[in-house]
């Protein structure tokens, strides 16, 4: 089966942003890869205010990651091995920085600061959900009574900074 061409339109990225916010996760993506087992994963994600994406790192396999965004803002939050946060990167269209390349095993996780944010993600596939993520220790599983106190936590770091 022939591959199909995908249009990255106003279109989709809103029918994204709304799938996003009846998410429970309060996040969407959608694949522009046919198959998991595609060397090159390539994916949009909308990510709502208040969607907790647990730090984590890819290190085995050791796989950097790209995101670029194309619309709404966030913060791409970098840490120390100890869960110390040790670099924040404020992403939003017209700001002068719209992306970031994480290299592999680098703790690091997204938060949205804005709604109907949306960002165009790459990494290296193939993508197998047992072993993708590595997630930090020190920060709480998702949909635990822990995380939303955590996202508080990160949100407030953002705005002191």
């Amino acid at each position: 089966m022939q591959p199909s061409v995908q249009v990255i339109d106003d279109n989709l990225l809103t029918s994204l942003s709304l799938a996003a916010k009846e998410s429970p996760r309060l996040r969407k993506n959608h694949n522009l890869h046919a198959s998991y087992d595609e060397p090159c994963q390539r994916l949009l994600n909308a990510v709502e205010p208040g969607s907790y994406i647990r730090p984590h790192r890819h290190l085995d396999p050791a796989k950097p990651e790209s995101f670029l965004l194309l619309r709404g803002s966030l913060a791409a939050l970098i840490f120390a091995d100890d869960g110390q946060i040790e670099r924040i990167v404020p992403l939003s269209v017209g700001s002068g920085c719209q992306g970031i390349d994480i290299p592999a095993g680098f703790w690091h996780s997204l938060v949205s600061l804005a709604p109907g944010t949306v960002f165009f993600e790459t990494k290296p596939g193939p993508y197998q959900a047992l072993s993708d993520k590595d997630f930090a220790p020190w920060a709480p599983a998702e949909g635990s009574l822990e995380a939303g106190a955590y996202l508080q936590f990160l949100e407030s770091a953002l705005r002191q900074r």
